[in-house]
């Protein structure tokens, strides 16, 4: 048997499974709410959806939608003079409180893909505890579908492949992943 470990939720408790689950994520043509993803359970109900990745909204933002369409998550991309000399992408995620931006709950830090071919994107859970750089980590490639998610003990919470392409469509607009998620 494994050892029992608690590790807090990154946005709440009821966004968490005490078993493992299997989402399938699927791209939203940019026409369609500007695009985004739309994560589902086995049973096509949809669990969240991620607007904001399409020609509509503004660029670097992106927002995190429950089931029933209420914003749970704000995520930014940090701009400006600072950011542009940085060989890092930085990404801040946000609580959101009646639609706005309101409790920072994590940090994303991603290499520049023209600075650095392989580089693992690493998130940190705030507020930052001591001697913490980072609590997650993504290795392999999220564009090519094919990545883990791991803690700093290099359990995997989540597994990313592909799953196939909807409807047998042949454009690569049109692609499932499947994600499986694992309780650590």
């Amino acid at each position: 048997m494994g050892a029992y470990t608690t590790i807090a939720p990154v946005v709440s408790k009821i966004f968490c499974s005490s078993s493992q689950a299997v989402l399938m994520v699927r791209r939203r043509p940019p026409t369609v709410n500007g695009g985004g993803f739309v994560v589902t359970d086995q049973d096509q109900r949809a669990v969240f959806s991620v607007d904001g990745c399409g020609i509509i909204g503004a660029s670097g933002q992106l927002i995190v939608r429950d089931d029933d369409g209420n914003a749970i998550l704000f995520i930014h991309k940090k701009g400006g003079v600072v950011q542009a000399l940085c060989v890092n992408n930085w990404w801040r995620g946000y609580l959101t409180d009646y639609g706005e931006p309101s409790k920072l709950v994590f940090s994303l830090q991603d290499p520049k893909p023209f600075l650095c071919m392989k580089g693992d994107v690493q998130v940190t859970v705030e507020p930052k505890g001591r001697n913490r750089h980072w609590d997650y980590e993504v290795t392999g490639s999220f564009v090519q579908r094919s990545c883990a998610i791991k803690n700093r003990a290099g359990q995997v919470a989540a597994q990313i492949g592909v799953k196939g392409m909807m409807a047998g469509r042949a454009s690569t607009r049109w692609w499932c992943n499947q994600v499986m998620t694992r309780p650590l």
